[in-house]
């Protein structure tokens, strides 16, 4: 783990120094977004997927509700022929998570290099470096001690809850309108009712993109700029990928 950790902030640092001469002291920092740019398109193909997928799942609704009618006393045959329908249309139930799974990792990494004292034995030099005088191995309660709300510390925060809270903004009330727009049929369990809890989740899920407020306040700068750079690019390429799926009120998506 050492020796992979010691590559990993190698390639951190190469790419801060490629961007050293366009963005001088904010290099570390563009390095990072570079960075989360890069996982981004690496997994891009697979958000594409994804996408097709749960345009897949809303065009199977009426015929997964007209299953679960026909079978709603054989919950083992309702199960089965859902299944089988989702085979015949080469639709995963689970595509749409493979894309956050995956940038779990890169995120985690960024988290554990920029809260280590050293890396491979030797004095973690990223550490030293900043955004506008915030340390990349801060947090927001430094930034706090440091000059307060208002103080330069703390105006990179506000700036990052300012976009993080745009962001969410955007996709909360896109997603709303889309769950209007496309209602899903509730999840049932082996017993063909309901599985306790789905309605309660559904309405949470528009909410999830404001627990990234928290996530940004809590987590060194690095990791924080990694997350408000991956949240951004998948509020604009969900903008983007799901632009001819009709959103509620019969106004066509269309991208950021």
């Amino acid at each position: 783990m050492s020796a992979f950790m010691s590559a990993f902030a190698s390639l951190v640092g190469s790419l801060a120094d490629l961007l050293q001469p366009l963005f001088q002291t904010a290099s570390t920092a563009a390095a990072i977004i570079l960075f989360t740019a890069l996982v981004r398109l690496a997994v891009h193909p697979l958000s594409r997927a994804a996408a097709r997928g749960q345009k897949a799942r809303s065009r199977l609704q009426p015929q997964i509700a007209e299953i679960r009618k026909k079978h709603g006393k054989n919950p083992e045959r309702m199960q089965k022929a859902i299944m089988e329908l989702h085979a015949a249309e080469k639709v995963s139930p689970l595509s749409g998570c493979l894309p956050s799974l995956l940038q779990m990792p890169a995120f985690f990494l960024l988290y554990h290099l920029f809260s280590s004292g050293s890396i491979g034995g030797e004095p973690n030099a990223l550490l030293s470096h900043d955004l506008l005088g915030a340390p990349l191995g801060g947090r927001w309660h430094d930034a706090l001690a440091h000059g307060g709300l208002f103080g330069g510390q703390g105006l990179v925060y506000l700036g990052l809850f300012v976009i993080v809270a745009a962001v969410a903004t955007f996709s909360y009330g896109r997603t709303k309108r889309q769950m209007a727009a496309h209602p899903m049929t509730p999840a049932a369990g082996p017993d063909g009712q309901p599985v306790p809890g789905m309605g309660a989740m559904t309405k949470l899920i528009p909410l999830l993109s404001f627990f990234t407020l928290i996530t940004v306040a809590v987590v060194p700068l690095a990791a924080a700029l990694y997350v408000v750079t991956t949240t951004t690019w998948t509020a604009v390429e969900r903008a983007w990928l799901y632009r001819d799926m009709p959103v509620a009120g019969g106004a066509m998506a269309t991208a950021a």
